[in-house]
């Protein structure tokens, strides 16, 4: 039984190691909220808003979730009992879209709900690994410095490499890493820049045999997708259009994907992206997690959600030190080798550092 007593709220910015760009945005620091619940027995348990500071990725921001959580999501659970997060699905429903902020809260309470049951985060989604294979992600740089940091992460063990590509940058990076690294398991994200009109254009990344395409087309396109997967070989991979289970359904039924990429900030929470994968699962269609430059705090919940038997494609889960000068959690996630071991401790499995947290916090507000 859970019932919910306080919540508290941490605003914190955090400086990347290196800018991030793609297609659509540039990350230089990172805004966060970090959502701690704590019920009526005193076990606590964290979530994180992934959304960004500006609208580039979905219509969420910081301050929007902010606004959601503290006026709207956080006071229908406030003193609410319930026996499962999965319930917060219901108690949510009368509240339109607003994923990030759902899945904050609702990350929190999976936190909470397993520290409580005394098993992992993993075991209590059903997860079947041990570790995860790890992915990384080169975002959009000069060649040198792309190639510079394939090589690094292709030393260090990762099985799986993502680069942002755009119709001003595509084929002549990827062909140069294809000469250079001939067996690289290589993805493109697309990040929604291009259109119908590019097809023939599209047709050409086939001959390099990338792993997948991730989001050509539109963020809120399912059907053109299909079109474009018609006349591709090369799978295509959705991403932003993948919102609910519902979307997945569609975009299976109409073909206008081979591959899902779920983020549990994305798709409203951990409930909703097992049922992504569930669905998937039935349809043969492989998964992988996404990453959103989240702390540990979410990157902890992302492990265990890619312990889940058809998580087959290594995520964008990596190691906290390619981002962070410190990790808000004890022990820092480290990959070792392209892996990462997924914690057998209760609930997320790390120990987040409440005092470092609160010595970088621009804002605390606790809700009671």
């Amino acid at each position: 039984m859970i019932k919910v007593e306080k919540v508290t709220l941490y605003h914190i910015t955090q400086r990347l190691k290196v800018p991030f760009t793609s297609s659509i945005g540039h990350v230089t620091d990172r805004d966060s909220i970090l959502v701690e619940v704590i019920d009526s027995d005193g076990v606590s348990g964290w979530g994180e808003v992934v959304a960004f500071s500006t609208p580039w990725y979905t219509e969420e921001t910081i301050s929007t979730c902010f606004h959601l959580l503290k006026d709207i999501l956080i006071p229908l659970v406030i003193s609410e009992t319930f026996e499962h997060p999965d319930e917060l699905q219901e108690i949510f429903k009368r509240i339109k879209r607003n994923q990030m902020a759902k899945a904050s809260l609702e990350g929190a309470i999976w936190d909470l709900y397993a520290k409580k049951k005394n098993v992992s985060l993993s075991t209590a989604l059903g997860g079947v690994r041990n570790e995860i294979e790890c992915g990384v992600v080169i975002g959009i740089s000069s060649f040198s410095n792309m190639i510079e940091q394939i090589t690094r992460y292709h030393e260090e063990g990762y099985k799986r490499f993502k680069i942002k590509i755009s119709p001003e940058q595509d084929m002549k990076i990827v062909e140069e890493i294809r000469k250079r690294f001939p067996d690289l398991p290589l993805m493109a994200d697309a990040n929604s820049s291009y259109t119908l009109n590019d097809v023939e254009r599209l047709k050409e990344l086939d001959q390099f045999g990338l792993m997948m395409i991730e989001q050509p087309l539109a963020a809120d396109d399912i059907v053109d997708h299909a079109k474009l997967q018609e006349n591709l070989s090369t799978p295509i991979c959705l991403d932003e259009s993948i919102i609910t289970s519902e979307d997945a359904r569609k975009a299976i039924e109409l073909g206008s994907c081979q591959v899902i990429n779920i983020k549990p900030g994305r798709v409203g929470g951990l409930t909703e992206s097992k049922k992504i994968h569930d669905l998937c699962l039935e349809h043969s269609i492989p998964v992988w997690c996404g990453g959103m430059l989240e702390t540990s705090i979410s990157r902890a919940h992302n492990i265990a959600l890619a312990s889940l038997a058809n998580f087959t494609i290594p995520g964008d889960i990596s190691s906290s030190s390619r981002y962070w000068e410190k990790d808000i959690v004890d022990p820092e996630i480290r990959s070792v080798s392209g892996k990462i071991s997924v914690p057998n401790e209760i609930g997320i499995g790390y120990k987040v550092k409440k005092d470092l947290l609160k010595s970088i916090a621009s804002s605390v507000t606790v809700l009671k």
